[in-house]
């Protein structure tokens, strides 16, 4: 007989549906700039009219909820697409993307947002609650990106939080066509944050990460990670366009240990992974370029 879910995730799973909700903002090359700097690369972009890498629309639209709407862990306690869970972790799962045109710099950029799946799923550490949430840009009418974000929420275990499983990779891989190397340390990851004005303190509040959720060190956003992998293309193959990403997190990297990106183009697609050397990847994905 299976399990049935409580019952504050089977009435969040049947009933909860905000309403979509449209935001909109010009787009400047500072933030841009930044995260160019947070990878070590020159600026992606130096003025009005130049295209943002794929993605890096996640510097813009940003939630700004004040100090006071905050929770212990540096998330909004309340928002229209936070499912009314009480205590609620909350993990980013993954995502898919298709990329019709690019945003530029000086676009005036729409974003509408719409919750468009909530279901629950026993897992290994407890009940989830996984919410797909839709965003489609459009500037002056015409769609630029569309893409879905997959959020995983759980409530906080009574228990200590089990140690993350290492997943060897037996045997030896060869060099990858595409590849660097990225070290997460304390202040990256600070800067990462500010730049998308993400507050959840398992970023940069080690004492928090470990006492309070359990981790062994600060985590490394999976946004951050999503964005490496397309550094790839950027840098290896950017005669191409990369069109579509679908990615998925794995397993979470923790600072200060540096991890490898790695890409195998193929034709009109690549894989890109990210992981620690000799163990199994933290995040995968599949880009679709032309």
């Amino acid at each position: 007989m299976s399990e049935v879910a409580p019952e504050a995730f089977a009435r969040i799973e049947a009933d909860w549906r905000p309403e979509p909700v449209e935001t909109t903002e010009f787009v400047t090359a500072a933030p841009a700039q930044a995260l160019s700097g947070v990878f070590d690369r020159p600026p992606a972009v130096t003025g009005v009219g130049d295209a943002l890498p794929p993605l890096w629309h996640w510097l813009y639209l940003l939630d700004r909820p004040a100090q006071a709407e905050l929770g212990e862990d540096g998330h909004p306690r309340d928002g229209l697409f936070l499912p009314p869970l009480a205590e609620r972790r909350r993990m980013f799962g993954g995502g898919r993307s298709e990329f019709h045109a690019p945003i530029r710099v000086g676009d005036l950029v729409t974003r509408r947002s719409e919750v468009v799946s909530v279901r629950t799923r026993k897992g290994g550490s407890g009940w989830l609650l996984l919410v797909t949430v839709r965003h489609s840009f459009s500037v002056q009418g015409e769609l630029r990106t569309m893409e879905e974000q997959d959020i995983v929420y759980k409530q906080p275990d009574a228990a200590p939080r089990p140690p993350v499983p290492t997943l060897s990779v037996t045997d030896e891989a060869a060099p990858a066509p595409w590849s660097f190397s990225l070290t997460p340390d304390p202040t990256l990851l600070f800067r990462f944050s500010a730049l998308t004005y993400n507050a959840h303190r398992i970023h940069y509040d080690r004492d928090y990460a470990r006492d309070v959720e359990g981790y062994p060190d600060l985590v490394v956003h999976g946004p951050l990670l999503a964005l490496a992998l397309l550094e790839l293309p950027r840098g290896f193959a950017p005669e191409r366009t990369v069109t579509s990403f679908a990615f998925r997190s794995k397993a979470p990297l923790f600072a200060p240990e540096a991890f490898v990106v790695s890409g195998t183009p193929d034709g009109d697609t690549a894989l890109l992974t990210a992981g620690r050397p000799g163990a199994a990847p933290g995040i995968s994905a599949t880009v679709t370029l032309r």
